[in-house]
């Protein structure tokens, strides 16, 4: 599989994907969770029959809190997200809501809270920008030790290439899930949480790990075969077909494993698994289709430079 040659097909590819992602963050942006925004998040299950939104709206009422988003979930659950709340209103909404289910079904106990978050504005600006800063920090480590993995290797490009290139495959990663989630926040309402940025480190780590595969692979056969003039992008092509079907096997596992935790896992982890589901389908892309061709292109780009 030449995929070296065809290399113009799989950066055309991957350009309109990075564009659209990047078009839909600036237009829309990300919808942040009250983890990012500050706010309260409460799931209850009903024990019977589920009220609709408009009966859940209208016991909320009287206690006053602001915009409240109502949400079901499940056969009988419902997620109500709404501003900041102390633990006395927190109890007063499950009186209210308990209340409405006694008069509906005749008995206070048909309604459980499963889940009550809360946090504080203050608190998610902090988070965001924590965030932001780990993921920069992560980039610029894998980078570092990329460079530091492969010093040896100066011919025929230099080893600090090898990072450059890394960085761009990574990039690659982190915005075409982050552009997708951009997308599904306006369509169906997935929220970025602090789950979202765990999931993009792991990402990272993954996709790093699998451009790392390919890289030594071509670091050995360099040593093995030398660097003959002319033959760098022929051995890249080698290298990539020799680790193709590891690294397929290997993402295909991890997909497979994620896609059952995103059917029959809970609400909480739904957003987890997707995520990582884009991600490493996007990092064993970019490692077999983006990151080694790339070498091979700054390489002939190189050559181009030296003869003019």
């Amino acid at each position: 599989m030449n995929i070296v040659s065809h290399r113009s097909i799989f950066y055309t590819i991957s350009g309109v994907l990075f564009l659209a992602s990047v078009v839909a963050l600036a237009l829309g942006g990300l919808r942040f969770g009250i983890d990012f925004t500050g706010g309260s998040l409460l799931e209850v299950e009903y024990a019977a029959h589920r009220p609709t939104v408009d009966a859940v709206r209208l016991a909320l009422g009287p206690l006053d809190l602001g915009a409240v988003v109502i949400q079901p979930i499940g056969e009988r659950g419902l997620l109500l997200r709404f501003g900041y709340i102390d633990e006395t209103k927190h109890q007063a909404i499950l009186a209210g809501l308990r209340s409405m289910a006694a008069s509906r079904e005749g008995d206070a106990a048909v309604l459980t809270e499963r889940r009550f978050d809360t946090v504080g504005p203050t608190i998610g600006r902090e988070l965001r920008r924590r965030s932001l800063f780990a993921v920069g920090l992560v980039i610029l480590l894998i980078v570092s030790y990329i460079a530091f993995a492969f010093r040896k290797v100066s011919a025929p490009i230099a080893s600090w290439k090898y990072g450059v290139v890394t960085v761009v495959a990574l990039l690659h990663d982190v915005i075409i899930p982050t552009g997708f989630f951009a997308v599904a926040g306006r369509i169906a309402g997935f929220e970025v949480d602090t789950l979202f940025v765990t999931a993009i480190l792991t990402i990272l780590g993954f996709s790093v790990h699998d451009t790392i595969v390919v890289f030594d692979r071509v670091r050995e056969n360099l040593r093995r075969e030398g660097a003959r003039t002319g033959a760098f992008p022929e051995l890249v092509n080698q290298s990539v077909n020799e680790t193709f079907t590891r690294s397929v096997n290997t993402s295909l596992t991890v997909v497979l494993a994620l896609a059952a935790v995103y059917l029959f896992g809970g609400e909480s982890t739904r957003v987890f698994s997707l995520t990582l589901m884009i991600g490493i389908i996007a990092g064993t892309y970019s490692s077999i289709f983006i990151a080694s061709p790339l070498l091979a292109t700054w390489y002939e780009l190189q050559v181009k430079k030296q003869k003019s």
